[in-house]
């Protein structure tokens, strides 16, 4: 085989290798992602009855097979259907961008947070604060009062109050914007959570499930702070914690800096440091 040969050969396998390893990447991906949801017991079931149509046709048990083809022919638009949530979350994940304009502005807004959660939690007052990222929250929420108004501790504070007349339900945060108010979250469905959870919590997980927006979670009876990400729950967390958290999500990591950019920032120091020298000395004599 001379080079031109093996030159043809390898043109005609790298694009088949290519599809199949954005193929397994995507797969990948999906089924990771989907294992953190509440409709992976769905794709349990969607791939016994792949397997059982392959079994099927295997042994020609033509009854069975052409039951489960005219299964098939509308699994499409049921996926759609019964994944909506999920595809919405995941499209957006594909698409994630960064919230805020600076580093330091969602600095500020994590601390607004985190020190709402910590006041709210000496006195004991129930809140439920849902942090807007790439998906609308305003579309999956109910009884939404529109507020507009800047996000502070002293105004979360006020709105939470009890005998305030929209301290029940949940607020929704987009950037250093409080949106709304009173707004009533979608309960998760899920029956494998603990009995001691009250609505709050569950109304929060179940924010957390259909988007993916954080929701920090204030309890009226025990003051513990809490946090909902992605249908996960995080209970009784510390203060340094949460803004950890929060930081870790919401706060751009600064990309890291050249070679050659480096070595130009600590001549163009020592140069300034050179100069500083001969200046003093100057200005000494």
């Amino acid at each position: 085989m001379d080079w031109s040969q093996g030159l043809n050969l390898i043109a005609k396998l790298w694009r088949p290798v290519v599809e199949i390893l954005v193929l397994a990447v995507g797969i990948y991906y999906a089924f990771t992602f989907l294992q953190r949801t509440r409709g992976w017991p769905v794709v349990v079931g969607f791939l016994v009855l792949l397997a059982l149509t392959l079994f099927t046709s295997l042994l020609k048990l033509q009854v069975l097979s052409w039951l489960l083809q005219a299964f098939f022919a509308f699994s499409a638009l049921a996926i759609l259907i019964i994944f909506q949530p999920e595809l919405r979350r995941l499209l957006a994940e594909l698409g994630n961008l960064p919230m805020f304009s600076t580093a330091q502005e969602q600095r500020e807004n994590i601390e607004v947070v985190v020190q709402t959660a910590e006041r709210l939690a000496e006195v004991r007052i129930g809140a439920l604060l849902a942090i807007e990222q790439t998906v609308a929250l305003p579309q999956l929420v109910e009884s939404g009062i529109p507020v507009d108004c800047e996000a502070t501790p002293e105004m979360l504070e006020t709105i939470f109050f009890p005998n305030n007349a929209i301290h029940d339900g949940g607020v929704l945060i987009k950037g250093d914007r409080i949106t709304h108010a009173a707004c009533i979250f979608p309960l998760t469905p899920r029956q494998d959570l603990s009995k001691s959870l009250g609505t709050r919590h569950r109304a929060g997980i179940g924010l957390s499930e259909e988007s993916d927006a954080i929701v920090v979670i204030v309890s009226e009876e025990t003051g513990a702070i809490s946090y909902a990400y992605k249908g996960e729950l995080k209970k009784g967390v510390a203060l340094e914690e949460l803004r950890a958290f929060l930081s870790s999500l919401l706060v751009p990591r600064e990309k890291p800096q050249g070679l050659f950019r480096q070595l130009l920032l600590r001549a163009r120091h020592s140069a300034h440091a050179v100069s500083g020298g001969i200046n003093e000395k100057l200005g000494g004599k």
